[in-house]
């Protein structure tokens, strides 16, 4: 009798959770269904809270009655066979309500056999995608096949090679190996990869300030040209157009960190207060530079960010060679001239890509180079790219920006240099 009441309640739950989401996915399938198609529905919201109490009763009676469950599920299917063929004579017949009857029915045995979180789980996931339908559809005329084959590229090159590439070093003495190159790759693309996502699919209207803060995930360089480049066209105000480029840079600082943190916590524990510094020092130059001037225009969407691949075999290759380039150039330079050596290197570097010379510097483990010393080469590093952007900005962009670019990155310049000092 003990055991008896805590039984009976537990029943009592599941069969509540049965009754109640059956029929509010019932209901859910009633108001989406267009008015002048219900009559070809199979039954109204009650109908799906009998077929889940009837999967609740027979899936109770089956210790009396072996697989009394599994016949029970054949006769639901085999009624639904009969709905679905008159609405395939009747020129509709999509089965999403079939399928929908068949899992409320399996109701009963997923809250006996899984947890109560994820039983909970498995309906509401149910309810959304019966919600979203629109939105899919919507959401499916956006993509093209070029998106199934960046999706397979990402996960080929994340799941399937990278797990088989050896850690070994190539070169003796140099701290390169293929699994090392490999995950830098993995790491740019897959914080690429995510950005391009969001720009394309879940912020396609972005405006300036968006778009610098996305393509700035993406590549504050890349982001830095084609917005100077826009505010020839003059669809926004100048300061706005030099704001976004200055978001940009903010965002480069953000990703570069959580390569830091990714490859080199115990660096990344040393230039924490530095980057914070920068990020908020570029995020509070770019807020005011954008309050300088008021909107009077339409925000244009980025189209020319939106569309680039950021999986393209050719950059991926271009990126391998960089790194392994860098890589013996970095370890020629701490033999032959030290830290003062790599000072210099860092300086040039900046005004290429810098990406891979930095994850090289944080994967790489050189004879008597110090934290301080990473650090400082990757900050001076980050100071010249830096001033890369500023020059292109300032030839490419409309001369009513340039007085914006040269105070953003004048203070964001000077407090780069500051913070390498300091270190």
């Amino acid at each position: 009798m003990d055991n008896l009441i805590p039984s009976m309640g537990q029943s009592l739950i599941q069969l509540l959770i049965c009754l109640v989401f059956s029929f509010l996915i019932g209901l859910e399938i009633y108001i989406k269904t267009e008015k002048d198609k219900r009559d070809m529905l199979f039954g109204s919201e009650r109908t799906f809270t009998f077929i889940s109490l009837l999967g609740f009763i027979l899936l109770k009676a089956q210790s009396l009655v072996p697989y009394i469950f599994i016949v029970g599920f054949v006769v639901v299917a085999a009624f639904l066979l009969l709905y679905y063929l008159n609405k395939e004579r009747a020129g509709s017949p999509g089965i999403t309500i079939i399928i929908t009857c068949l899992l409320v029915y399996t109701f009963p045995l997923v809250v006996q056999v899984f947890p109560v979180w994820f039983s909970m789980l498995i309906i509401a996931v149910i309810m959304v995608l019966i919600e979203i339908k629109t939105n899919i559809k919507t959401f499916a005329e956006k993509i093209y096949t070029d998106d199934f084959i960046t999706l397979a590229k990402f996960v080929i090159l994340s799941f399937v090679i990278l797990p088989l590439v050896p850690d070994r070093e190539i070169i003796t003495g140099i701290p390169v190996s293929p699994y090392k190159l490999w995950l830098a790759i993995v790491a740019i693309s897959s914080i690429s990869y995510v950005s391009y996502l969001l720009r394309k699919f879940v912020f396609p209207r972005a405006g300036l300030i968006l778009t610098g803060i996305l393509g700035g995930l993406y590549s504050s360089t890349a982001t830095t040209f084609i917005l100077a480049r826009q505010s020839k066209e003059k669809l926004e105000a100048p300061a706005h157009y030099a704001a976004a480029i200055i978001i940009a840079t903010m965002l480069m600082f953000v990703r570069v960190y959580i390569l830091v943190v990714i490859f080199n916590p115990v660096l990344s524990i040393h230039l924490l207060p530095y980057f914070l510094a920068l990020i908020i020092i570029s995020g509070l130059t770019s807020f005011v530079i954008y309050r300088l001037a008021p909107s009077n225009a339409v925000n244009r969407v980025d189209s020319d960010l939106t569309r680039q691949n950021p999986l393209e075999l050719r950059v991926a290759l271009i990126f391998g060679v960089l790194y392994i380039a860098f890589s013996l150039a970095t370890q020629y330079t701490l033999t032959y001239f030290g830290g003062h050596g790599l000072n210099v290197l860092s300086f040039i570097v900046g005004f290429t890509d810098i990406d891979p010379f930095l994850l090289n510097l944080f994967q790489g483990k050189y004879a008597g180079i110090t934290v301080a010393a990473i650090s400082a080469a990757s900050l001076q590093a980050i100071a010249s790219n830096n001033t890369l952007k500023m020059t292109y900005a300032l030839s490419l962009g409309d001369k009513d920006i340039r007085k914006y670019i040269l105070a953003g990155f004048g203070i964001i310049i000077a407090c780069n240099i500051l913070v390498i000092f300091l270190i």
